[in-house]
């Protein structure tokens, strides 16, 4: 029923933009949403649709409340759309783990992807990078793009279920394309849901529009123009993605460049249970430059923010865009930027040599990510590109894939700091603190994490929160 919604819904949008572009310019238009699990009947976990360009998270959804049907680890949502000459239009997903019935049905690796662009009077899109790892009954099931996988005597899953509209030839070009990592069906009662119940985990959406110039309108015959004009020199048309009045200042995105950091020993920024997708270059705001230089890493208020590298910290301090923020310098000369802190370490103090490992803040949302879930804002800057000024990032995902790949310390021993934060951020320049402060300790040594939580409290460090002054700005 709801592939035929999708493509009913494609079609008067079709139908409606080649109608009223018939005789008339129409401008480029894009649309994008994302969920993480929608249970029909029942509820939806975190949902996020563009414009205006969105991101959501959860460290967990279950339903009902004692997780009888479903479980999940953390989900990641993200929508972002981009209109100027040309439309771009990305939706993500992603949920780190899934059980239903009590482990009946498990999966893991769900994630979906869906975008869409055009280029002039062309439109295109794809639904790759979608995948999900699904075991029913403790078997391991392979997932094609709309298989079918029985789920004994009472339902069925598609895996990868998806679709995509593209219009006809001699209209206004359209594409619209959803996947859906995993869409199960109940033909009988099971598990407290009844037949005919849906559980969709993982879904992506994405439709883009391509413009229609105006029409051109003959002259009448017999008339001949008195003086030809002179030629005028035609500007490149802009790069999908970036708005059409480009001044000659800014550099475009720098896309594909991954350029080696070998100062060794990179660390994932963000220290316990946390969850980010791709969204470098993604459009920010209506002026020329204004695209998204990182990625966000979404975690929990409070958790700790550590050093990716051995390196020198400068530039700490507030600003209206990143909050507290500061940078990492390595030792080869990339530079790292962290942003929306909600508190710095004692480490954070410009000079300061850290070691990888080593906390230097913690996650939180300040300066004008005020109102979003809590993330850290993340950028890779190297050496090589630092002549570009800001516009020298690069494309931080491979780097902290890579990162990501080594042994992955969780906060097992400290989580209970985090409920007592939660309520309340604390002020620019606070430290977390729970029976001691943490923030000397070495994320990748979980003996000093041990013994910094079990020293006792200092007569001064009587209270969750001590206040530092940052340095610099």
């Amino acid at each position: 029923m709801r592939l035929q919604v999708v493509l009913a819904l494609g079609l008067v949008l079709l139908v409606t933009g080649s109608a009223g572009a018939s005789s008339h310019a129409s401008q480029a238009g894009a649309t994008a949403s994302a969920y993480g699990v929608r249970i029909v009947p029942g509820a939806t976990s975190t949902a996020v649709s563009a414009p205006p360009n969105a991101v959501g998270f959860t460290s967990g959804f279950a339903y009902p409340a004692d997780g009888s049907v479903l479980t999940t680890g953390p989900i990641s949502v993200s929508a972002s759309t981009d209109v100027a000459a040309n439309a771009r239009s990305t939706a993500s997903t992603s949920v780190g783990s899934l059980s239903l019935f009590g482990g009946e049905v498990t999966a893991s690796g769900i994630s979906a992807h869906a975008t869409g662009s055009t280029s002039g009077q062309s439109a295109t899109g794809s639904l790759a990078d979608s995948s999900v790892t699904l075991t029913v009954g403790g078997v391991a099931q392979s997932a094609s793009p709309n298989g079918r996988v029985a789920l004994g005597d009472w339902g069925y899953a598609i895996t990868l279920e998806q679709a995509e509209v593209r219009s006809s030839p001699g209209q206004t070009q359209s594409y619209r394309g959803y996947v859906t990592a995993l869409d199960i069906h109940l033909t009988a009662d099971h598990g407290g849901l009844t037949a005919g119940s849906e559980i969709l985990v993982g879904y992506a959406e994405a439709w883009v529009q391509a413009a229609k110039p105006a029409p051109v309108i003959p002259k009448p015959p017999g008339k001949a123009t008195a003086k030809k004009k002179k030629k005028q020199p035609t500007t490149p048309e802009p790069k999908a993605g970036q708005p059409t009045t480009i001044p000659p200042s800014f550099h475009n995105i720098p896309v594909g460049l991954q350029p080696e950091l070998t100062a060794g020993g990179y660390v994932f920024p963000v220290y316990g249970p946390h969850d980010f997708t791709d969204t470098f270059g993604a459009f920010r705001g209506d002026v020329p430059g204004d695209w998204h230089h990182g990625d966000d890493i979404f975690a929990p208020l409070g958790a700790p923010v550590l050093a990716c590298a051995d390196g020198t910290v400068f530039s700490v301090g507030w600003n209206d865009v990143g909050g507290n923020r500061l940078w990492l310098r390595d030792g080869q000369g990339n530079e790292f930027y962290y942003a929306h802190l909600s508190a710095y370490s004692p480490a954070a103090r410009n000079g300061h040599r850290v070691k990888a490992g080593e906390v230097v803040g913690f996650v939180g949302n300040t300066g004008d990510a005020e109102g979003t879930p809590y993330h850290l804002h993340f950028e890779v800057h190297p050496v090589a590109y630092l002549a570009l000024g800001y516009d020298g990032a690069v494309d931080p995902t491979p780097y902290l894939l890579a990162w990501q790949q080594q042994k992955d310390l969780y906060l097992a021993q400290v989580a209970g700091y985090l409920p007592g934060v939660a309520g309340a951020a604390p002020m620019p320049g606070a430290i977390l603190l729970q029976s001691s402060d943490i923030s000397q300790a070495n994320g990748l040594d979980p003996a000093s994490l041990r013994r910094a939580l079990l020293a006792p409290l200092t007569a001064t460090e009587g209270g969750r929160l001590r206040t530092v002054t940052p340095v610099g700005d």
